[in-house]
């Protein structure tokens, strides 16, 4: 065990302070006190006070010297993996905050380097959070452990070892969700170099009345929810099963899933951890086989029945389970009814057969089932260490992690509570006796007197249990051996008798007999004063639970059966092994293995760490001071911090000492060239320490009061904050000294440099102007020179020369800069010269109309007629038309009726009209009603033919100088207005008011028609309202533009009085 209290250089300072009215001690940086051997003062308030404070800002973890105490969470906090391990790894216990890391390095790095095999006691009620801290010292041993194929493999082997006895050994109780149900030892065995080996589990009390039996909102073991709820459809048809849970007697109907946890997928984990350990695939299909059995066992129905003499007795109510249960193991069915439902009683020369009533059956198939289950798991624990046994030529160290119930205190303790209750007591002696032994060791190594501790020795109680004459488990197995009749009330008697006057016993008859009065101690019941506390126990069921017998028919039927693991649980039950001798009791069986273990123990170096659970409720955040009161006391938690503290509560070596308040002596400060020991005298002379309060030893000091701790912690932090001061104001003065130096190093800088900027400057003007004159002079003088060899005229032969050179320039430059030929290409490069852009333009249109007559060179005559009437189209209806942009891409047909094949038509034109320019179908809009009606449109060269459209008939001839004008809307409809000269050929009929899908075409080749023909332009007049003249006078036309805005060629007329008609298009 290392130091107890040993507390090397701290990183951080501490400082006194308080929490609410309690005198506590905070460290700075930190909540309340990381280490209750500092606590002030030693009480139960402040303790529980100190640990819930710590728990609110989620610092679960606290020491009590070396012990580590965790409080569950119930919450993943951000304070494990790779990064905390590494962390932890490189520091030793006391330099971080608590945490099992940190207990899991000291005890890894002390059998590493130290060569000491090491232990890990893991204590504390259900809900607690043990399973969760085994798992976290394997984590963290296995991250730390060499690394390798074969390493790996044995780390595997030994991490996956955890989901199988969880499955097979947790589960779902009121307290925790994924309770441990059974005690756990595993030692961890490595190589010289620290390398994982292998390992051993032993397990222990394994609660095996959860498999007939669990209480409400219980669930029985996780495997049987796992293997229905996981296995797929043909293996539950071999092992004979169904899915729904609610079909089995022994599984709780009221609670079949468990919130955040999947069985299923747990299932699938358990098969696979199970291969990686190194179980076959037949092994795995066994283990699932006797698993289903005890599931079917809880399904077969006993019944009253009676003999011919008219004894009780029983049998089965459906023989149909009994017979899928032969099948799975390879049992005969009636054989199996038979050792059910009767017993065989052997003497010495005869054998007699007893039938057993309903209530008698039912405990033997109880019976059956838990000792199933119970050897199946025995089973399960002993082929794991088969799989990770390390050979026996190998020297190894060995690490052991203990995950055991804590003191348990129900409202009904009974024979489990007994003996677990028991194992703690154990536990606690040998914490207290390698506590003690250590405390002594050291202080003989250092020189200092020992002084006696006082504390509670809880070997008496011990004694009171596991004495092996007149102890309370050797009476009750004389009870149990004695011949007549048994009972646990007779058991009671004898303890009774035995104990009346020991004190840490107490029953009903010994408080009658002392006069006592106590309402809560039953008449079966007895009260044994624990190192915890008083715990009272029922003897109720003491007897039967300590026998835990097994019928040898049942025995005998289960070893008969062809399934190979189902025959290997049950050796016994083999005829050449059979034995009268009575097998050793449940209680012999624990105190032998508990004696094993203390005995495994004593012989490695202990590290602990008790689990509490700060709530019922499973709830995060939650602190229930009650409930850790209760459980701090059942752990002896403030019996520890008492301890711990006996004689002096800190030590220190004398160097880390020294270093850390050296400053508090001036003696020893800043400078100090003598021993560590001499220093760290000078140092507690100059603070006039009481000599009661110190000691030294060889290599350390001792300090028997926190308190007198906290004043020295006081006094350095007031040093430290003198001493800040003191550097804080030279670090000023340098600081302001330094920067003056530096300002005024940089003025001087800075001034030589403007001074030099300026001279640079005035120099560059006077040479700038020193050449200005030397260049005038010598212009001068050459100008000078110059008038007396040449003519005066040069100025202007100079000046035509440079112009023609720019213009010639700018020319060639244009001839290589050309732009395409397109004609829709206008892009032409500027002038770089302003006297150049009228010249520029001109050129440009001149290229322009050059590249026009050039395309329009390459045109044929079709061609530039197509043009010709495209140009008049826009010059007649861009900008002013909206119908006009679609007819652009539109090539003028002119024929939309088919004229070709239609010879009427042909005939309607005369012989001299020469071809027809357009020949659509148009609506020609009724004067009287504003109707319409469909019209075929001739356009010839000196006429506008309106025929029939049935008959082929010309209706109306009109000549094309008769035609005065058009007018047009400008929307996207084909409504126009022919407008007549008053003198045509018509005679008085008047105006036409027509609608023509082809209107631009239509009114483009009659404006060219009309111009040909007439030599006059054709008005064309865009607008929505318009006047049309008919035979009864002149109408006015409104136009109105529809939805569609006249695009879909609908026409809707309406006439508003006898001279308006409103036309909606």
């Amino acid at each position: 065990m290392n130091s107890l209290k040993k507390h090397p250089l701290r990183r951080r300072t501490l400082i006194l302070g308080s929490v609410g009215s309690l005198d506590m001690t905070l460290v700075e940086g930190s909540v309340g006190v990381e280490d209750l051997v500092l606590l002030e003062p030693v009480e139960q308030e402040s303790l529980l006070r100190n640990l819930q404070l710590r728990y609110e800002k989620k610092e679960i973890y606290t020491y009590i010297g070396n012990v580590l105490i965790s409080v569950n969470p119930y919450q993943q906090l951000p304070i494990y993996g790779p990064d905390f391990i590494a962390k932890y790894r490189d520091y030793t216990f006391y330099e971080l905050k608590p945490h099992i890391y940190a207990l899991a390095n000291v005890a890894y790095q002390s059998l590493k380097d130290r060569d000491r095999d090491q232990c890990i006691l893991i204590t504390g009620e259900s809900g607690a959070g043990k399973t969760e801290a085994s798992k976290l010292v394997m984590s963290y041993v296995a991250a730390v452990c060499g690394k390798g194929e074969q390493v790996n493999s044995v780390k595997e082997q030994l991490l996956q070892s955890n989901p199988v006895l969880e499955a097979f050994g947790n589960a779902k109780t009121i307290r925790n969700n994924n309770s441990s149900r059974f005690g756990k030892y595993m030692d961890i065995e490595f190589d010289f170099k620290g390398s994982p080996l292998g390992g051993v589990i032993t397990n222990y009390l394994l609660e095996k009345s959860r498999v007939v039996k669990q209480l409400t909102g219980e669930r029985n073991f996780h495997i049987f929810y796992q293997l229905l709820a996981g296995a797929d459809e043909q293996l539950l048809q071999a092992l004979k099963l169904e899915q729904d849970t609610s079909g089995y007697t022994y599984l709780n109907r009221e609670v079949s899933r468990v919130v955040g946890m999947d069985d299923a997928s747990n299932f699938k984990a358990v098969e696979s951890a199970m291969t990686v350990i190194g179980f076959s695939e037949e092994e795995i299909r066994q283990v699932l086989e006797v698993t289903a059995l005890v599931l079917k066992l809880g399904n077969v129905e006993l019944v009253d029945e009676s003999q011919a003499s008219g004894i009780a007795a029983s049998g089965i109510h459906d023989g149909r389970g009994l017979q899928e249960i032969g099948e799975l193991v390879g049992l005969n069915a009636e054989e199996l009814e038979r050792a059910l439902c009767s017993r065989t009683m052997e003497m010495a020369k005869e054998k007699v057969v007893t039938a057993l009533n309903v209530i008698q059956a039912r405990y033997a198939r109880d019976g059956l089932a838990k000792n199933i289950y119970s050897r199946l798991f025995h089973w399960i624990v002993n082929r794991i260490n088969q799989s990770i046994e390390v050979g026996t030529g190998e020297k190894k160290k060995v690490m052991g992690v203990l995950d055991i119930y804590g003191f348990e205190v129900l409202e009904d303790n009974s024979f489990e509570q007994f003996v677990i209750n028991y194992c703690n007591e154990k536990l606690q002696q040998v914490f207290i006796e390698l506590t003690l032994k250590e405390e002594q060791e050291e202080y003989r190594r250092e020189g200092i007197p020992w002084t006696k501790v006082e504390y509670f020795d809880n070997g008496i109680i011990c004694n009171l249990i596991e004495h092996n004459q007149q102890g309370i488990l050797a009476m009750l197995d004389e009870e149990c051996l004695r011949p007549g009749v048994i009972s646990d009330s007779t058991f009671l008697s004898k303890l009774n008798q035995l104990f009346s006057k020991h004190g840490h016993y107490e029953s009903k008859v010994t408080q009658n007999a002392q006069r006592q009065y106590d309402h809560t101690m039953g008449l079966g019941c007895f009260r044994i004063s624990h190192y915890a506390g008083k715990v009272t126990y029922s003897v109720n069921g003491f007897i039967d639970k300590n026998n835990d017998l097994l019928f040898r028919d049942l025995s005998q039927a289960m070893w008969k059966a062809q399934h190979h693991l189902l025959k290997s649980l049950f050796p016994e039950g083999d005829p050449k092994q059979a034995s009268l001798k009575r097998p050793p009791t449940a209680g012999t069986q624990f105190k032998s293995s508990v004696a094993i273990l203390m005995k495994n123990l004593y012989s490695k170096n202990p590290n602990y760490i008790r689990c509490i659970k700060p709530n019922d409720q499973q709830q995060r955040g939650q602190f229930s001071s009650e409930l850790v009161a209760i459980q701090a006391w059942y752990l002896g938690l403030l019996e520890n911090v008492r301890v711990r503290r006996a004689g002096y509560a800190y030590r220190q070596g004398y160097g880390p000492f020294l270093e850390r308040y050296r400053m508090l002596s001036q003696s020893t400060w800043p400078r100090w060239n003598g021993g560590d020991r001499e220093g760290v005298e000078k140092v507690m002379g100059a603070l006039s320490v009481s000599s009661e309060e110190v000691a030294f030893g060889r290599t350390k000091i001792f300090i028997r009061s926190p308190k007198t701790l906290f004043f020295l912690e006081e006094q350095r932090r007031f040093r430290l904050h003198q001493l800040a001061t003191l550097i804080q104001k030279i670090y000023r003065g340098w600081r302001c000294h330094t920067h003056y130096q530096l300002m005024r190093k940089s003025q001087i800088l800075i001034s030589s440099w403007f001074r030099g900027t300026m001279q640079k400057k005035r120099y560059e003007k006077l040479k700038a102007s020193a050449l200005l004159i030397q260049a005038f002079v010598r212009g001068w003088k050459v100008r000078k020179d110059y008038r007396k060899y040449f003519r005066s005229g040069a100025a202007l032969t100079l000046a035509d020369f440079i112009y023609k050179s720019m213009v010639q320039k700018f020319l060639l430059g244009l001839k290589n800069n050309l732009p395409s030929t397109n004609i829709l290409d206008k892009k032409w490069p500027a002038a770089r010269y302003k006297c150049f852009n009228t010249a520029n333009e001109e050129l440009k249109r001149l290229f322009y109309r050059w590249k026009c007559k050039k395309f329009r060179d390459q045109l044929s005559p079709k061609q530039v007629e197509i043009l010709r009437e495209k140009l008049c189209a826009s010059e007649l209806f861009k900008g002013k038309k909206a119908s006009y942009p679609q007819s652009v891409p539109m090539p003028f047909n002119g024929d939309y009726i088919g004229l070709q094949g239609n010879p009427k038509l042909q005939k309607l034109k005369g012989g001299e009209e020469g071809p027809i320019l357009v020949a659509e179908t148009v609506k020609k809009v009724n004067r009287s009603n504003g109707k319409t009606s469909s019209r075929i449109l001739l356009l010839t060269k000196g006429h506008v033919i309106l025929a029939d459209t049935r008959k082929s008939q010309a209706k109306t001839v009109i000549g094309l100088d008769s035609v005065a004008g058009v007018s047009v809307t400008s929307f996207k409809d084909g409504l126009f207005s022919l407008h007549l000269s008053e003198v045509s050929s018509v005679g008085s009929k008047g105006d036409f008011l027509l609608a023509s899908e082809h209107l631009v075409e239509l009114l483009t080749r009659m404006y060219r028609a009309v111009l040909d023909a007439t030599r006059r332009q054709l008005p064309v007049t865009v607008t929505e309202r318009f006047s049309v003249r008919f035979k009864e006078g002149s109408v006015d036309v409104k136009v109105i533009e529809g939805p569609g805005g006249g695009a879909n060629g609908k026409l809707s007329c309406k006439k508003k009085g006898s001279h308006c008609l409103e036309v909606t298009v």
